[in-house]
């Protein structure tokens, strides 16, 4: 990520965060974050994303907190209402990925903050990955609610025709009352002043 990229989290508006923590290009955790911007946008949530692969390796391993990609990412979560994070799992643990920049947090890097969290993995035996590894971690980021988090399998994510990720409809259905409960989390836009129109004098 260069610093104008960087610097580009900043001036969005958006109240929501989306953090992509495979280190691939292409993953079935990535389409679990694509499907889950769907359903927030379908609600009318705008968000912004932030791919951890993207960020510069050796300032991200070495915590350079002063690198302009860095502290760009790490005032994109400061400035969101609600972090989505997105991980696969592996050998029963979220992404080291992830866990290296949720290290690059202040100690109090979620407060106030609502997480939705997201995941991957072979089998419905890494499913607790998420509440006795991931979640204690960001309660002592100071995360104020958790959204019901939603973990797939790789069933439940397949390839399409054209080789491309899609869940199927139990996963949808489940990222759809996630999404609501994000938006019941988020300020609703303020309505704009009704507009008092001239009568038509005929």
């Amino acid at each position: 990520m260069t610093a104008s990229a960087a610097s580009s989290f900043s001036s969005s508006s958006a109240s929501v965060l989306l953090v992509a923590a495979s280190p691939s290009l292409k993953s079935r955790s990535g389409a679990l974050l694509g499907a889950a911007a769907e359903r927030l946008h379908h609600h009318g949530l705008s968000t912004r994303t932030l791919r951890l692969r993207d960020l510069p390796a050796q300032p991200l391993l070495q915590a350079d907190v002063e690198d302009p990609a860095i502290r760009g990412a790490i005032a994109a979560v400061a400035e969101a209402r609600v972090v989505v994070l997105a991980t696969p799992i592996y050998k029963a643990a979220y992404s080291g990925l992830l866990k290296v920049f949720l290290d690059l947090l202040p100690q109090d890097g979620l407060a106030g903050k609502s997480v939705w969290t997201l995941a991957t993995g072979g089998s419905l035996a890494h499913l607790l990955a998420l509440d006795y590894g991931l979640l204690p971690v960001l309660s002592a980021l100071g995360a104020r609610s958790h959204v019901d988090g939603v973990y797939a399998t790789d069933a439940h994510i397949a390839k399409d025709a054209a080789g491309d990720y899609r869940v199927d409809d139990d996963i949808a259905r489940r990222l759809l009352a996630g999404a609501s409960q994000v938006l019941d989390r988020v300020p609703a836009p303020r309505a704009a002043e009704p507009v008092t129109r001239p009568a038509l004098v005929l």
